[in-house]
């Protein structure tokens, strides 16, 4: 068994695969440095260094047969942080190295493919639920702030929605369970990684002072325009699940 180690990202993920191909490895394993942890000591150790020009013949040769929008779907493998993500795009690859007339992404009669399938709807409807659900708050310095802990690492897929959809303010939304986010200046839309994570203590004592006072007319309004008679909890918990309502200002 050979483990190749990257550095975890998409670039040093498709360079592996192709040193896969490049050195002929057979039986083989994928992993991001971080989340290694050697159980078989008898392994050979495959440290990658990741280069564009290697990742990028990868994609393009995948794009001939599964397109741009498998490409997209195997983004979302990336992006779901699965434990076994590497070896599904593995599989993905060799398969279409195989086949290069087909989209192997439609035959669902493989696991692996059907498992891609699977998850990557799975982190499109996170990423849905993101771009419906983040709730901005102003802050002192005049910037809106959006705080999320999405299931999966949908921060890239929702860049492009709020870019087009908020031109005109200033904004920052912060993924909690990654540590990182998305930074808008009216200008560049890019990532941001701050040293320290948020303190939530401190956290409402950078509010703007008008802040609160919008909180309150909004939860307000959503309150008066409940109507008792017609309430359905189970409805509105498949709509807007649990886990996301510590950050929407209408529950607080």
């Amino acid at each position: 068994m050979t483990t190749l180690l990257y550095d975890g990202s998409f670039d040093g993920l498709f360079t592996a695969i192709f040193e896969v191909f490049e050195y002929r490895y057979k039986d083989v394993e994928i992993a991001s440095r971080e989340r290694f942890h050697q159980e078989n000591i008898f392994a050979e150790i495959h440290e990658v260094i990741t280069q564009n020009d290697k990742s990028e013949r990868v994609l393009n040769k995948l794009e001939q047969s599964i397109g741009k929008s498998g490409i997209h779907e195997l983004l979302k493998v990336y992006l779901s942080e699965e434990s076994d993500l590497e070896q599904l795009i593995l599989s993905a690859v060799r398969q279409s190295i195989k086949h290069p007339e087909e989209n192997i992404l439609q035959n669902y009669a493989d696991n692996d493919i059907l498992k891609i399938s699977k998850i990557s709807k799975s982190v499109s409807r996170e990423r849905h639920r993101m771009t419906a659900f983040v709730r901005f708050e102003k802050m002192q310095d005049g910037v809106f702030f959006a705080k999320i802990d999405p299931d999966f690492n949908v921060v890239p897929l929702i860049r492009k929605h709020f870019k087009d959809r908020y031109q005109d303010q200033k904004w920052m939304i912060y993924d909690l369970r990654r540590n990182y986010g998305l930074l808008y200046d009216l200008e560049i839309c890019d990532f941001f990684y701050p040293e320290e994570k948020l303190d939530l203590n401190k956290y409402q004592q950078k509010f703007h002072d008008e802040e609160q006072n919008y909180q309150t007319l909004w939860q307000r309004y959503f309150t008066k325009t409940n109507i008792i008679e017609r309430k359905n909890l189970k409805l509105h918990i498949q709509h807007v699940p649990r886990r996301y309502w510590k950050y929407l200002t209408e529950k607080n």
